[in-house]
């Protein structure tokens, strides 16, 4: 393989990227200084995808740089224009309220990542908001998109954060906080919908144009170019809303305007992992109707995907929206089906597996049984015993999962199924750990009253290898106590 070269902050290759569209998609923005500016959290990981060599964090200037207070060599700041369907409700003009993108950056295995600054400062697009983003949002955000890593699904980076001095109201007065944001694109639903709603054809055409020529580069000569790309945007949408329901994730605000095209988790504000099994919870406590519940996140899927459709109606017929529109619930299915036979350690595909899988998530939710150490336990199954890995105990109507389990014993053995294999392949499916709630919670508590970040760096080693036993650390494995179970979870989070 060849040999990493690491970079500097001052050799950073950023190149122009969103730049190189028309200026009505994007303002001009210079971020505001960031008062007593100091480095909260650095994640190595992440720097890699830029080439950035993790010592550079040591640097005075790499705070100053991802504070917003110097400008990165290289970069100019601007401001993304998008609108959007906010809880089904159409929203002319949104944008890039506390978000400034610095530029986009190539590494040596041909990738390009947007450098993007969230809660910089005011833009065009903040709509009377200051434009700055608060500690505890930030340590959510940054917590997150490294955890939903960690678990192989598709999601913006966080670099790092840097706290400060600043106060911000919200609920309450909180210490202000830049996180810096990576990915290859930002583009989302909601940009394509607020050049449609303008009526500019035109501009549409040079969103889709640039977004296939960077990431969909095979479909450049194609005829139907534009039908294929919706079709791939509807297949990785479906594939990630698949994913997000195998882990137990709840986005929360699943907004047209924090939809990507490229198939990628944006937009951390108000999420939640699953404790106890509900298919019906809701993260979002501003969410009164439930719109967003875990269990509607498929069908919102699709929803925003009809949007997105409309909004390319200038560029494909109606017959290719639907024949692509159509193909997404099985998509999805598959999908489903599939990662859920990953986490019950089956290896082939039949026909009572929907059965199987139905009649078990039925069990966790009477029960209200942990939805993540259920599945990390079920790995100790025996086949050739009557030992259930120590699962039965998390139920109370034992004699109903007793039942379901004899099935999943018989299944496992006419597979031939191998314990030990089956364990392995099982624990690098079902993690041992994810972002619970109240362990956010605790280490925003850290932070923010005792300016402690340990823990802070503590949950981004853990959650970045989450399938690994890590141990002395189990504790972070636990349901949460009694009072991290109503944790209450807003936009502003």
């Amino acid at each position: 393989m060849p040999v990493e070269k690491l970079t500097t902050l001052e050799d950073l290759a950023i190149g122009p990227g969103y730049r190189e569209l028309p200026s009505g998609f994007y303002r001009p923005v210079i971020p505001e200084p960031l008062p007593g500016a100091h480095l909260v959290s650095f994640s190595p990981d992440a720097a890699r995808l830029l080439d950035l060599d993790p010592a550079e964090a040591e640097r005075e200037e790499f705070t100053q740089y991802f504070a917003g207070n110097r400008p990165l060599p290289g970069g100019e700041t601007i401001a993304l224009c998008y609108a959007g369907h906010q809880f089904g409700v159409w929203v002319p003009q949104l944008g890039d309220g506390r978000a400034i993108l610095v530029g986009e950056v190539g590494n040596g295995r041909g990738e390009t990542w947007e450098v993007q600054l969230k809660g910089a400062g005011r833009t065009d697009f903040s709509r009377g908001g200051d434009g700055r983003a608060v500690l505890r949002s930030t340590i959510r955000e940054y917590l997150c998109s490294e955890a939903m890593h960690g678990l192989g699904i598709p999601t913006t980076r966080a670099l790092c954060i840097v706290g400060s001095e600043l106060t911000v109201y919200r609920e309450a007065p909180e210490p202000g906080a830049v996180l810096t944001r990576l990915a290859p694109s930002h583009v989302r639903f909601g940009t394509f919908e607020c050049f449609a709603h303008m009526g500019r054809a035109d501009l549409v055409r040079a969103l889709a144009d640039h977004v296939i020529a960077r990431h969909f580069p095979d479909l450049r000569q194609r005829e139907d170019g534009y039908a294929q790309f919706f079709e791939r945007v509807v297949d990785r949408t479906a594939v990630l809303m698949a994913q997000w329901q195998s882990v137990g994730f709840a986005h929360g605000v699943m907004n047209t305007d924090n939809m990507s095209v490229l198939g990628l988790t944006i937009d951390y504000g108000p999420f939640g992992f699953l404790d106890d099994y509900d298919a019906g919870f809701v993260c979002n406590h501003s969410d009164f109707r439930g719109r967003y519940a875990f269990d509607q996140q498929p069908k919102m899927g699709l929803w925003n995907l009809v949007c997105l459709a409309e909004a390319l109606l200038c560029l494909i017929s109606e017959r290719e929206a639907r024949d692509a529109l159509d193909g997404y619930q099985s998509r999805f299915a598959y999908e489903f089906l599939s990662r859920m036979r990953d986490k019950l350690g089956l290896t082939q595909a039949r026909a009572e597996d929907e059965v199987l899988i139905s009649d078990l998530l039925a069990l966790l939710q009477a029960d209200r049984v942990d939805y993540t150490n259920f599945f990390r336990a079920l790995g100790n199954f025996a086949t050739d015993t009557e030992y259930d890995g120590g699962v039965g105990g998390l139920f109370h109507e034992q004699a109903s999962f007793l039942s379901w389990a004899e099935r999943y014993r018989h299944r496992l053995r006419s597979e031939g199924t191998d314990d030990a294999r089956r364990r392995t392949s099982m624990n690098r499916t079902n993690p041992k750990f994810v972002l619970r709630n109240y362990l956010a919670h605790n280490a925003i508590v850290q932070a923010v009253r005792e300016r402690d970040y340990g823990e802070v760096d503590r949950l981004l080693r853990l959650l970045s290898r989450p399938f690994e036993e890590h141990p002395g650390m189990e504790a972070y494995a636990e349901p949460p106590p009694e009072w991290g179970r109503r944790l209450a979870v807003s936009c502003s989070s």
